[in-house]
């Protein structure tokens, strides 16, 4: 290849490639520059350090998984449907990297306990997104009033049986499925609203105004 034609893209395809194919302990930037037919040197220009790149490969692959749970937390359905459906999205994604492509999980895993700054990043991310969905509840006057930040923490702490892959092993039993849905019915019943009482009319939502019905 050109190096002329050689971009940050090209290089964390091939750096993929390669390290899927010899694993996080033995793939170098010299193997990489290799799959590309380009010098050593010039994966360096794009790339500081052979951490630089790995750190790269890692927020490539994390960005596939949290382009869905993005568009879930952009989506204009209600808060509850929201925060239920981005649960599920984010457990779906690490059954299906765990499960689905384990030894590819794995290298993945090996470049995430050399990477604790692309982690931190990456928790932060899903921490704010879930945060959003609170606020927007609370707003909606679907969730009754909390700290979105710290209700975001607790929730993502009280999923992570089903999320962190280190649980992984208990993934497969029969009733995995019954137990999250039984959690999410849980925990979004704890965030809803108490009803107004019997004869009060419900509290009307920062940036709605009550419509005002005159007498003929």
């Amino acid at each position: 290849m050109n190096d002329s034609v050689l971009t940050p893209e090209r290089i964390l395809a091939a750096a993929e490639d390669v390290l899927r194919r010899y694993g996080p302990g033995k793939a170098t930037v010299v193997d990489v520059a290799q799959a590309l037919g380009v010098s050593h040197g010039s994966v360096y220009r794009h790339f500081a350090s052979k951490a630089a790149l790995r750190d790269a490969v890692l927020r490539v692959w994390l960005e596939r998984m949290m382009a869905p749970l993005r568009a879930i937390t952009a989506a204009r359905s209600s808060p509850p449907t929201r925060l239920r459906n981005w649960l599920s999205a984010l457990r779906e994604a690490k059954r299906d990297k765990v499960l689905g492509d384990p030894e590819l999980f794995a290298t993945y895993s090996a470049l995430a306990a050399d990477a604790r700054e692309v982690i931190g990043e990456h928790v932060d991310h899903l921490m704010q997104q879930l945060a959003t969905i609170v606020a927007a509840g609370i707003k909606s006057g679907d969730f009754r009033q909390v700290d979105p930040a710290a209700t975001a923490k607790a929730i993502f702490d009280a999923t992570s049986r089903f999320h962190y892959p280190g649980m992984a092993h208990l993934w497969a039993d029969p009733g995995e499925d019954a137990a999250f849905a039984q959690l999410l019915d849980l925990l979004l019943t704890g965030l809803a609203a108490a009803p107004a009482p019997a004869g009060q009319m419900p509290a009307v939502a920062s940036g709605t105004r009550r419509k005002t019905v005159r007498p003929d």
